[in-house]
């Protein structure tokens, strides 16, 4: 394949005057403005200097500005790197030696803290509203440029994973990682032209940039941009829309917002969700009060998606549908790598056009995390007879507890579904006896609720005595990041002398 972008330009509506994106303010940014504003952002990237196989590193909020920032670097053969906006300046320090870019583009806000920690790099500013030193000077620009050229196995992006277990690794993916995965998404979840996605996911992140703005342009569709996710606005736009991409958060929010009813998305098409289960519990309601079934894949930032429910047929509360067309699943045991029987419990590993190169600079980490041409992905699940796949935990997360293996998304499953019980998330911590124990957060469904026996006890006929939690402790809400993925480190932290105080 082409550069990506000539890739998803093949697919642009002939007629430039089609909406790409509708902002908060009101304003419509056409294909024609699209490509003639990135262009400009690609020549002003030029004039920094920034030449192909550059990284051009990103910290700003969310913006139509910075979408025009990436699609410049795809067309001026560079190499995109989005970070968190959460991210402080001794991560961000980190994050600069590794990748060593050629440009960074903050905040304002935080130009002057940013452009001390840079050192000899370029600094410029992107700003939420237009602002920026950045978007000033692609103001001047040529609304021309001519795409680079890319071999397919080329450097489109490095996002640089969590690092929930040490420091993060900077995932490297090609033009034809991205352009295969948006190529298949809107052919298996049938994206039009006719289609208008409401995205308030962020842009630093696989789901909102290569996911949500990637099967937009390879439809030749539009979007309603929103620059978060608010509740509100969320349902204001909602009329005008045909599609929505959302983490678990997004619907449990909506769903407790009274005036969110069929009555309100009867017109809605498809709503996709991922990046952190959703629990089968909200996915029964939402189809209740809605009428629609949450449509839930699951993907990596290594990977992009690799499989999804149907669009047609079943989609299975509690499962991340069946690997995508060209991507294969296997089911591994993780000490040996020995291949396991359907149905049973190991290590999912996969393999397809989706996978990345490997990590930034880290060719032995690399190594360890394939194996005969497969991704390890770190994440415990089974396949049913049907071909449906589903997640138990991350590997690091599995508790053994008196030598049982415990898998903490079926203790979740079981806690969600009590009536008590709106969310739940369980941990193993140090246990004197066990080795480890069963810890359960859960925020209850009424707020004075806090009676840990009732819990533990409505379990008894559900799991096994091992499997039960043996202390539950009651929070407003759990600590989740800003993708809405449960921060099982910070509850470790919060919990991890339940049973040695």
């Amino acid at each position: 394949m082409a550069n990506l972008f000539d890739t998803l330009a093949a697919r642009f509506p002939a007629d430039q005057t089609r909406p790409f994106a509708w902002l908060e303010d009101g304003s419509l940014v056409t294909y024609g403005d699209m490509m003639a504003g990135s262009a400009r952002f690609a020549n002003a990237l030029a004039a920094r200097g920034v030449g192909i196989g550059d990284r051009v590193m990103v910290q700003t909020p969310k913006s139509i500005d910075m979408l025009m920032l990436y699609l410049a670097t795809l067309r001026a053969g560079a190499i995109f790197v989005p970070l968190n906006t959460a991210y402080t300046s001794a991560e961000l320090s980190y994050f600069i030696e590794d990748a060593e870019p050629a440009l960074f583009v903050s905040d304002p806000a935080r130009h002057e803290e940013l452009a001390a920690l840079a050192g000899d790099i370029s600094v410029e500013t992107l700003g939420e509203a237009g602002e920026g030193s950045l978007s000033a000077l692609a103001a001047g620009m040529s609304g021309a440029w001519v795409t680079v050229a890319r071999e397919a196995d080329d450097l489109a992006a490095i996002l640089y994973t969590s690092g929930t277990t040490g420091r993060s690794k900077g995932a490297m993916l090609s033009h034809d990682n991205l352009a295969s995965n948006a190529l298949t998404l809107v052919d298996h979840w049938r994206f039009s032209a006719d289609d208008v996605l409401l995205h308030a996911l962020p842009i630093f992140h696989t789901h909102g940039l290569f996911v949500g703005t990637n099967v937009t342009l390879a439809a030749g569709s539009s979007m309603i941009f929103q620059a978060k996710f608010d509740a509100e606005a969320v349902m204001a736009a909602l009329p005008r829309a045909t599609t929505m991409m959302g983490v678990p958060t997004f619907y449990i929010r909506l769903l407790a917002e009274q005036a969110f009813d069929r009555s309100l998305v009867g017109h809605m098409r498809l709503f996709v969700s991922g990046s952190a289960p959703l629990s089968a519990e909200i996915h029964r309601e939402f189809e209740a009060r809605t009428g629609h079934a949450i449509l839930e894949r699951y993907g990596m930032t290594e990977t992009n998606m690799n499989t999804s429910n149907p669009y047609d047929g079943d989609r299975i509360a509690g499962t991340v549908g069946m690997p995508l067309p060209g991507i294969d699943i296997r089911i591994a045991d993780p000490e040996s790598g020995r291949v396991l029987p359907q149905g049973e419990v190991g290590v999912i590993e996969i393999a397809g056009p989706n996978v990345f190169k490997g990590y930034w600079r880290k060719p032995e980490k690399t190594a360890e995390e394939f194996r005969d041409g497969y991704f390890i992905s770190g994440d415990l699940g089974f396949i049913d007879p049907r071909g449906y796949v589903s997640i138990v935990g991350r590997a690091k997360d599995l508790i053994i507890a008196g030598g049982y293996n415990i898998y903490p998304a079926e203790v979740e499953t079981a806690l969600d579904e009590l009536p008590q019980i709106h969310e739940s998330a369980v941990i193993g911590v140090p246990h004197p006896d066990l080795g480890e124990g069963v810890v359960a957060a859960v925020v209850p469904r009424a707020p004075a609720f806090a009676d840990e026996a009732a819990v533990i006890a409505a379990l008894e006929g559900t799991l096994a005595r091992f499997k039960q939690p043996r202390r539950v402790y009651f929070l407003p809400e759990l600590p989740k990041n800003s993708m809405g993925k449960v921060q099982k480190t910070t509850l470790r932290e919060m919990f991890g002398d339940a049973f040695t105080a």
